[in-house]
Order: structure tokens, then sequence, then C-alpha cells
């Protein structure tokens, strides 16, 4: 799937024609191409409504990101594996629109019992996590759960068949337009890919 994707941003500078980004609908992510099917922007699936707190205790929800590009993904403060290499990947995105407010970072804790606000906190400072752009957030593990899985998808099986308390471990990363519509889909822990993460940004702040 990415390959297509790739071939088909090449095709369009070839044609001289900008390059786009698909929308995703499900957990499939077969991508709907813009001006290649039929399809309505206000009737594609979107981010469901959420109320997380962030590493400065204060309020995070989809009011926080209406008008934004974001990226999200989920972690935790103790992972040992993959969370660490997300997170020094994502500092290039941090880097790359520092002085940009028009991009914002979620990262969701999947151990909100263990991690505290205040460690949060201390997780952004040890690893220079700038606040605002760079949200950890907390919150019930059901809700957090959910989000991950059915409005995400951000597991490789299909977050359905699962319920709310089996744990949520993935390297997947979201990239969230404006309206609160999925993207790209992106292995967290490639350097390649965040170099593909970029790109796509810079193409959905083209978007009107």
């Amino acid at each position: 799937m990415k390959f297509l994707i790739f071939v088909s941003c090449v095709l369009c500078l070839s044609c001289g024609q900008s390059p786009r980004l698909p929308y995703y609908r499900n957990a499939s992510f077969s991508p709907l191409w813009p001006g290649e099917q039929p399809f309505r922007t206000d009737t594609l699936h979107r981010v469901a409504p959420f109320d997380f707190t962030d590493q400065q205790n204060q309020k995070v929800s989809n009011a926080t990101v209406d008008g934004k590009i974001y990226v999200a993904n989920f972690f935790f403060t103790a992972c040992p594996s993959i969370c660490p290499k997300m997170t020094n990947h994502l500092l290039r995105v941090q880097q790359a629109f520092s002085q940009d407010s028009r991009l914002m970072i979620l990262s969701h804790t999947v151990m909100p019992w263990a991690d505290s606000i205040t460690q949060l906190h201390s997780f952004a400072e040890l690893h220079g996590l700038h606040y605002p752009q760079w949200r950890l957030l907390t919150g019930r593990q059901s809700e957090i759960y959910t989000l991950a899985r059915q409005s995400y998808f951000a597991e490789e099986v299909a977050g359905y068949t699962r319920d709310s308390t089996s744990f949520v471990h993935t390297e997947h990363c979201l990239l969230v337009d404006r309206h609160g519509h999925l993207r790209g889909l992106y292995n967290g822990t490639l350097a390649l890919e965040i170099t593909r993460m970029i790109a796509d940004i810079k193409i959905l702040m083209k978007e009107d």
C-alpha cells in the first residue's frame, strides 16, 4: 500500500500536479484518493470526540486540535522497546515544525495507572518535548484504548475484536488533518517513515 502511495505521488509530480494525500475510513487503510474516486469528505470517518489531560494538567480535546494538523501515537514512559524509538524519531517532526503552530503531536499513554501527570511532565522535560506543541495525554484507560482501536485504527488487528482492557502496544503513528480525518499511517520506529511523514505534513499544510 505504502509503495502505491509513493508511486502515485511521484506520478502527480511528474504530471505537474500538486501531490495529494489519501483519506482513510477504516482499519483496512484502503486509500481514497481525492479527484480519483467520488466521495464527500463530510461523510468520511473522523476521530471521535475525546477529553484527556496533558503533562501540564491542562485539558486536551477535539477543540484543542480543531483546525490543526496533528500526529497521534501511543506509548508509555517505562517502555523499553518501541516507544523510545518513536519518541526519538518524532523529535525530528518537532524540529521540522518547531516554529509552526499549525502542527501538534498528541502522545497518549497506554498505562495511565502508572503514568501520572507528574511522570508525563518529567518525561517531557527529560526528552526535550516542547509544550504546547507536543502534548502527553492521560485519562481513563478504556477511553484511551477505545480511541486507539476504533478511531485511529492504531493496531494491526482490528480494534473491534478486542475489549478495552486488552493492552495497546503499537508502533503506528497517525496523521490527522484539520478536520479530523485520517490522512497517513506510519511506523514510528523507522527513520524513513518519519521522513515520509514530514513530507506528508507539508502537503497537508498546502491544502485548502
